[in-house]
């Protein structure tokens, strides 16, 4: 039985866990119909491959208006409070999610459809702007001493789950229905599943109480009047050195697993099921992965973690894209693997460092403003992919791409310092550096 100092932190982990997944779902489920059926569905007038960029493009608004939902959110949660931010973006990322499942195509309503897809698709990123600080920061707050980059993975493992369901359901829909059936209704049906999956994220998410951390914080001085403009004032070359080390990390999973999809099923003659199937098993070997990662961070530190794995992956990238060259899927899985470790090298202790590196008062605005600045580039990059390979004709030209990502996120890292043993009061020295049994 756990013990009674351990109970808390572990449901606030399951509720963050439970709450990322469901939103990460209904976040990955849009970029999968994206890649297979958008360009269809909304843009059927325009030249198929024109018509898949135009797609992906509707798949980015959603990471331009993450920033700007980061940036209300954290205000909010910085002034207010972690846990009422979390119930309100998981509430308008659902009525997104499903708003886009009930959308009529274009051949219903003409253009009205893709700019109401755009809309849609905008509110679902400014909702999931404001899910990833609040999660991890309830997360790492609560977290027992030694343990916060364990405990701060938790969140984290709610984007590979998010997308093993997302795709999984998709793979599901494409071995059980024709085509037809598929393009017509069936890409809805994981849309409007998610108004179950929020009902259920909404009750766990209600019985949390907030963070601990914050609340003594709140006694000790008056929360900033406006938290998001004091942290840029206070802190831009943090908050710049941060972006720049998750930028690969970002942009690499979304050119996998969702521009890859695309490509690798037009392109290289792979099975839709088969690339379908490999992305899910590769993002369910993603979650053990990130869980372990953060928990070494709490031994060796998080800047190592970063280096290796930044320092790794621009050295894999053109070996990754020769093995996905060759159309043979255990090879595909093979290099999928290996990026992974270097992406998780960094995702799985990054809710930890993130939070440590900011103020309590200011925490919520810095951690998030850095993780959505960064994923403006990955909401990018896949679109950025299909423009490389229009205008070189080749996939190394993405392999390039890759490898200045990793170089990015590679100096950044370096230029950050080491946050193991500081204390979220701001302290130095606070925390034991080892884990608790």
């Amino acid at each position: 039985m756990a013990s009674a100092s351990l109970r808390v932190p572990r449901r606030v982990a399951a509720a963050s866990l439970v709450g990322t997944t469901i939103e990460w779902f209904d976040f990955f489920i849009y970029g999968t119909a994206a890649a297979l059926v958008f360009n269809k569905v909304f843009f059927p007038s325009v030249d198929p491959a024109v018509g898949t960029i135009a797609a992906l493009g509707t798949f980015a608004t959603g990471f331009i208006a993450r920033p700007i939902g980061g940036a209300v959110f954290a205000h909010f949660g910085d002034r207010v409070g972690r846990k009422p931010m979390l119930v309100y973006s998981l509430l308008l990322m659902g009525a997104a999610t499903v708003g886009i499942g009930l959308l009529p195509g274009y051949t219903a309503i003409g253009i009205l459809a893709p700019v109401l897809l755009i809309v849609l698709r905008f509110a679902q990123g400014f909702g999931v702007g404001g899910e990833w600080g609040g999660a991890a920061l309830m997360a790492v707050e609560n977290a027992p001493d030694g343990r916060r980059g364990f405990y701060g993975s938790w969140p984290q493992v709610g984007v590979p789950l998010g997308l093993v369901l997302g795709t999984g359901s998709f793979l599901v829909l494409d071995l059980t229905v024709s085509e037809a059936a598929f393009l017509s209704w069936g890409w809805r049906i994981p849309f409007l599943a998610s108004a179950v999956l929020i009902a259920v994220g909404m009750w766990i998410r209600l019985t949390v109480a907030e963070s601990p951390v914050f609340k003594r914080d709140q006694e000790k001085r008056e929360a900033s009047r406006m938290p998001v403009l004091q942290v840029l004032r206070e802190h831009p070359k943090l908050i710049f050195l941060a972006a720049g080390s998750f930028v690969a990390t970002n942009a690499t999973f979304y050119i996998s697993s969702v521009w890859l999809v695309s490509y690798a099923t037009t392109q290289l003659d792979y099975e839709r099921s088969a690339i379908l199937g490999a992305n899910t098993l590769l993002s369910a070997s993603d979650i053990p992965m990130i869980l372990l990662l953060g928990l070494l961070s709490d031994k060796v530190g998080r800047r190592p973690m970063f280096l290796a794995g930044m320092a790794l992956l621009a050295l894999f990238s053109i070996p990754y894209f020769l093995l996905v060259q060759t159309g043979v899927i255990g090879l595909f899985i093979l290099g999928g693997l290996v990026v992974q470790l270097c992406r998780s090298s960094v995702y799985g202790p990054q809710s930890a460092y993130f939070a440590e590196l900011f103020p309590t008062h200011l925490r919520y605005s810095g951690a998030s403003l850095s993780y959505q600045i960064a994923s403006i580039v990955g909401g990018v990059a896949p679109a950025i992919c299909g423009l490389l390979v229009l205008w070189t004709g080749s996939l190394m030209a993405v392999a390039g791409f890759t490898v200045l990502l990793a170089l990015i996120s590679l100096a950044s890292s370096w230029g950050m310092t080491e946050t193991l043993t500081r204390g979220l009061d701001g302290s130095i020295g606070t925390e034991r550096v080892t884990a608790q049994a």
